[in-house]
Order: structure tokens, then sequence, then C-alpha cells
């Protein structure tokens, strides 16, 4: 098992508030790992859709090599895919990033860069139409609470991130320390990623 765990997320104004901090609640409950969350921005001080703010670690200039690399959804990816520094940022961060982890629209972000090309994906149900019409060469799953492929595991609307995250920590450092997280969190993981009931 590795003992440390470094988790790079993306965040920027009208982000989704359960897309970022449900999954950092598992990934930070993993026992015996250190997990470091590097929350990066290009402003210093980020509002979610709630309201709440956090602070930023990074603002985007280098990559950053990392365990994962999380992007998020929300309102505010209806603007930042018209990014063009940002997307670039997107596309270097994902060649440096052992897996890149989606929620919600964040997956709008990954397939506007051009990062998703030929691979199976999926988004938030309320959002499919607009985040598929972005880029036809991704083979979108319509039907899926997550999609695990190779270095990507991209996932539906806002809860379902949790559930990604959870199945993450399954493949990552084992079944038992996912549904230790599941116990310890009283959170009722959905572990089948074909049970789609938004879809």
């Amino acid at each position: 098992m590795n003992k440390s765990h470094h988790v790079v997320a993306l965040i920027f104004d009208d982000y989704e508030t359960l897309d970022l901090h449900g999954p950092i609640e598992m990934l930070g409950r993993v026992e015996g790992v250190a997990t470091a969350i590097t929350l990066v921005a290009e402003k210093d001080v980020i509002t979610s859709s709630q309201g709440t703010r956090i602070l930023s670690d990074r603002l985007v200039s280098e990559p950053i090599p990392c365990d994962m690399f999380m992007t998020i959804g929300g309102v505010g990816t209806r603007s930042e895919i018209d990014n063009q520094k940002l997307l670039t940022w997107i596309v270097h961060q994902c060649e440096v990033s052992e897996k890149v982890f989606t929620v919600c629209t964040g997956a709008a972000l990954l397939a506007r860069a051009g990062v998703l090309d030929g691979i199976p994906a999926t988004t938030n149900k309320l959002a499919y139409d607009w985040v598929v019409s972005l880029n036809d060469k991704v083979l979108w799953q319509r039907k899926a609470r997550w999609v695990n492929h190779g270095k990507f595991l991209t996932s539906s609307g806002v809860a379902a991130g949790t559930d990604a995250s959870l199945a993450y920590i399954a493949e990552r450092f084992g079944y038992e320390q996912a549904k230790q997280v599941e116990r310890v969190t009283e959170y009722i993981w959905n572990e089948n990623a074909d049970d789609d009931p938004y879809a």
C-alpha cells in the first residue's frame, strides 16, 4: 500500500460544493495513508455555487505531478470551457497525473481540452446533452454512475463523485479500506457503476 497520496483538485467560481468536498471527505479518510490535497485555481479565493468560499493552495501555472488530478463541475464550467489558458493547463496536468478523475460537468473541461478523445466517459445526466455537444470524439456513456477506464475515472452528477471516489479507494487501497470509509462516514455507497437511476 502507498503510504502517501497526493490529490490535485482544480477549483473555480461557481463550482458545485459536493463535487469537491464529497470525494475529498472520502479520499482523506483512508487509514494509514497520508493524503495531501492541493487546490489549484486562477485566483486566491474561490466561491462555490452555494456561496461558500475557500482558499486555493496554488495558482494555475506549472503542472503538478500527482497520484490523482480531479476536475469538478458546476455552473462555472459553462464559462471555463472557453478559458483557453485553463484548458491548456489541464492538458499538461493530465500528462503528469497517474489518475484523472472528473465529477459531474468537470468532464466538460476535459472534453473541451481534448484529453478524453477516444475514451469511454460519463457526466451529469441533467447536463448530459450539453456536455456531449462539446466533443463527439469522446465515447460518451449515458447510463453509468461512473466509468473507470485506465487512467480516466469520470462520474455522473454531484453525489456520484462520492460513489466513484470510494470505487477508486477500493481499486487503489483495497475494498476493505473503501468499506471502512463508508462505515466511518455513515454513507450508503452505491458500489455498482451500472446502477444509474438518473440516466
